[in-house]
């Protein structure tokens, strides 16, 4: 049976490959790990290949701290080399960072059918870069995995009918995560008391997009609103090094004390407990949703837009007043988390079955 190879850059990839791992092994399959290096940060990267049970990578290539276009055409160059070794009967790559785009460049030129776990995503914003990615992903990938029907009806607006491509309707591997590592998530987690059990609710935060941390007008605008909320409620920041580093550089200054970057049980934990979420992470707004909590997008956009739809969630931009706003009617409004756009949980698991029959 041929391998299967599989390309992780950063965070999110790193827990939905932990997903489908465990299923290729169920059913036989063999697996290739790539760690392109995108994130190459401990608390951001190894922490959860430790604690997450992921093989260690057989490769990685240690590209990172550069330039998009410099990073993307590195490691098209290095997964090149790597499939030339490898020779695998199918390269799987995951949502929208470079580490998809060039992993699915380097396998579609070689003529190795692409798997793009999380196809289908549209954010309508060009300006991201993560958008150019997963478009171009789509296009050249022979089986796209859908996490949800709006995906799939984003592929169907843009022709892929007309394509020599397969769409699937799956559910989201993140959903599978959540429900498998939420199991044993307190036994493992490693979050201070002092965190969990502060006497002020808790609003998990994250805040490291380029859209929001290079635009310093936007900066400020979310950082104000956060201090404000700070009075009335315990924010938890686990910091992004870029973030953390723009802010001193420009000597913004935070009401509060930001926490580390935490691995995948201390989140589990953090959305279990918290109020509720403000967040621009695309996987932490669906997580919310996982974990039956509001969350606050501080983007103008969302790929996830059945939450918006669903009133889970809802889009705030940078607007200082808006998210002071909104933060203060979800503190105290309880909603109902009866459906299910996600699917079911088995969404690896289909996967697995889907590639096992094409091997």
């Amino acid at each position: 049976m041929q391998k299967i190879l599989t390309i992780v850059g950063a965070r999110p990839q790193f827990v939905k490959a932990a997903a489908l791992s465990r299923q290729f092994k169920k059913y036989g399959l063999k697996e290739v790990l790539v760690h392109t290096g995108q994130h190459f940060d401990e608390n951001m990267a190894e922490i959860f290949f430790r604690e997450m049970d992921i093989p260690q990578p057989k490769y990685n290539l240690g590209i990172n701290s550069l330039s998009h276009g410099a990073m993307t055409g590195r490691m098209l160059e290095e997964i090149e080399k790597v499939l030339f070794i490898e020779k695998p009967g199918v390269v799987v790559v995951f949502g929208d960072t470079n580490s998809t785009i060039a992993g699915a460049l380097a396998a579609s030129k070689l003529h190795i059918p692409v798997a793009h776990v999380e196809a289908g995503l549209r954010s309508f914003n060009m300006n991201m870069p993560e958008e150019i990615n997963r478009i171009l992903t789509d296009r050249i990938s022979d089986v796209l995995f859908c996490p949800t029907q709006t995906a799939v009806d984003n592929l169907t607006k843009e022709g892929f009918n007309n394509f020599e491509s397969s769409v699937e309707n799956i559910g989201d591997v993140m959903y599978d995560v959540a429900l498998f590592y939420s199991r044993f998530s307190a036994e493992r987690s490693t979050l201070p008391n002092n965190i969990i059990n502060n006497i002020k609710p808790i609003v998990l935060t994250t805040l490291h997009r380029q859209e929001n941390t290079d635009d310093l007008n936007r900066l400020n605008s979310i950082v104000d609103a956060l201090n404000e909320l700070s009075r009335q409620f315990n924010i938890v920041l686990p910091i992004h090094p870029r973030t953390k580093n723009i802010l001193a550089k420009e000597n913004i200054k935070l009401n509060f004390e930001p926490i580390e970057p935490v691995g995948y049980f201390d989140m589990i934990e953090l959305l279990k407990k918290c109020a509720f979420v403000i967040s621009d992470s695309g996987g932490l707004q669906k997580e919310a949703f996982f974990f039956e909590k509001q969350c606050l997008v501080i983007r103008d956009e969302t790929e996830w837009t059945e939450l918006v739809k669903l009133g889970f969630n809802y889009l705030v931009g940078a607007q200082t007043n808006l998210i002071i706003e909104k933060s203060n009617q979800i503190a105290n409004n309880k909603v109902e988390f009866t459906q299910k756009p996600y699917g079911n949980g088995d969404a690896a698991e289909k996967i697995a079955v889907y590639l096992k029959g094409c091997l």
